[in-house]
């Protein structure tokens, strides 16, 4: 109907929905974004807005970011970035423009919100959301990386990074990559994917990218089912002005985020 490519992984059919779950993470600063994905999940009926961290950090619009978001009613956690935002020292803010740039525009109010941003939460008896893991903002849930591309983690090595988390939805970001896996304590894990930025590529803990190869924004949409225990979970991906934000990213200098902006791939 909206013409938006939609891509559906579904525990139950033929069932009534009960709440409905936007799932955001990684926005990264891109208010053009955001804005084209809350009117789509507003236009598809989701009554709950769940933001996974990554919020802030970005060259195209961090404050405007934030005034966005502090007019929606969203349950927020933090991000790897959003604490690294606010406990960058002098010597890392000197060495990186663009975190200069950040901490310029959006004064001191945004960072007194990240600052009391929780680590993680249980929205609901059956929903917990993390950013990485439950125990580290920087470790990637599900994806391996050693050979410099994502591939999905065995199962028993997810189980162990819940650390004892026995949700049976287990929301989580950081990667960037939509995914939705069952695990065989039959916990779904949900990546709803990344809302401003759909490739980068990173040295920590060893060099790999991510990459998506589309512009368009992603989010999920999370259902609960009338049948206990049944969930319905659909993801996203929503076209938005990517060159206002490549414009922005622009101004700051910053080309790779141009070209992971317009392309979805690494460099």
């Amino acid at each position: 109907m909206f013409g938006y490519k939609t891509i559906e992984y579904q525990q139950s059919q033929g069932v009534n929905t009960l709440e409905k779950f936007a799932v955001l993470s990684d926005i990264h600063s891109n208010i053009y974004a955001l804005e084209a994905v809350v009117a789509d999940a507003k236009s598809r009926g989701a009554t709950t807005l769940i933001n996974l961290g990554d919020i802030l950090y970005g060259p195209i619009a961090p404050r405007a970011t934030y005034d966005c978001l502090q007019t929606l009613d969203v349950i927020t956690i933090s991000g790897n970035q959003d604490r690294q935002i606010y406990e960058a020292t002098q010597d890392e803010i000197d060495a990186n423009p663009t975190m200069q740039f950040i901490l310029d525009d959006l004064g001191d109010a945004p960072l007194a919100w990240m600052k009391q941003l929780p680590f993680d939460k249980q929205i609901t008896t059956d929903i917990y959301a993390c950013h990485g893991t439950p125990e580290d903002d920087l470790v990637y849930l599900l994806e391996d990386t050693r050979s410099g591309k994502p591939e999905l983690k065995p199962d028993q090595e997810i189980i162990r990074l819940l650390n004892g988390i026995t949700a049976p939805v287990i929301l989580c970001g950081h990667t960037h990559l939509p995914r939705c896996v069952e695990l065989s304590t039959h916990q779904l894990v949900i990546n709803p994917g990344s809302i401003g930025l759909q490739a980068y590529t990173d040295d920590e803990p060893h060099l790999h990218s991510m990459q998506n190869y589309t512009a368009k924004a992603s989010y999920a949409i999370l259902e609960e089912a009338t049948t206990a225990g049944q969930w319905q979970v659909s993801f996203h991906r929503i076209p938005y002005d990517v060159q206002s934000a490549v414009r922005a990213a622009r101004k700051r200098g910053r080309k790779d985020w141009e070209h992971f902006l317009l392309t979805g791939r690494k460099l």
